[in-house]
């Protein structure tokens, strides 16, 4: 059985997908694509079908990676398909909770940068009104949290138990 990570964002075209596309680079590098996949999407419907923004996409590459990946909608099912799913925000982690109405998968639910090791940044900001410095400083951000993150999957007992 694989580990199925999801990383949400407002849109799907900024951070969500930069921390998808981080993360599977991070699990190719490890030899763990069999084991761990990742999706990503919105908690809102104003990108659907778009590709990552242009500007993420500049500065994910000085960084070697390319975004791939078309912008979906979160949908109810995401919360009982998904081992885990990352929010950028507190904003986009009271909208996914939202859509557990029950209560039954919030402790899926965590924030990003919970995992972050090297920054102390609270949330992933989202860049997209400003300028390309706040692409960057994305990126950057979500390369340690995803690489916190990767460690702290491996050594989880959801993940253990995903192996056997």
């Amino acid at each position: 059985m694989t580990y199925k990570l999801l990383f949400v964002c407002l849109g799907n075209i900024c951070r969500s997908p930069s921390a998808e596309n981080i993360m599977n680079h991070l699990i190719k590098e490890a030899g763990l694509s069999a084991k761990i996949t990742c999706d990503s999407a919105g908690t809102s419907s104003y990108h659907i079908g778009a590709s990552p923004d242009q500007r993420m996409n500049i500065a994910a590459s000085k960084r070697g990676i390319k975004l791939q990946g078309k912008s979906r909608k979160l949908k109810p099912a995401d919360l009982q398909h998904f081992d885990l799913i990352l929010a950028m925000d507190r904003e986009n982690y009271q909208d996914i909770l939202y859509f557990d109405r029950e209560g039954k998968y919030e402790t899926k639910v965590r924030l990003i940068c919970e995992f972050a090791t090297q920054k102390t940044a609270q949330e992933i900001p989202d860049p997209y009104y400003g300028g390309q410095d706040g692409f960057d400083e994305v990126i950057d951000l979500l390369f340690d949290a995803c690489t916190g993150l990767l460690d702290y999957v491996v050594n989880s007992e959801g993940y253990q138990k995903a192996q056997t």
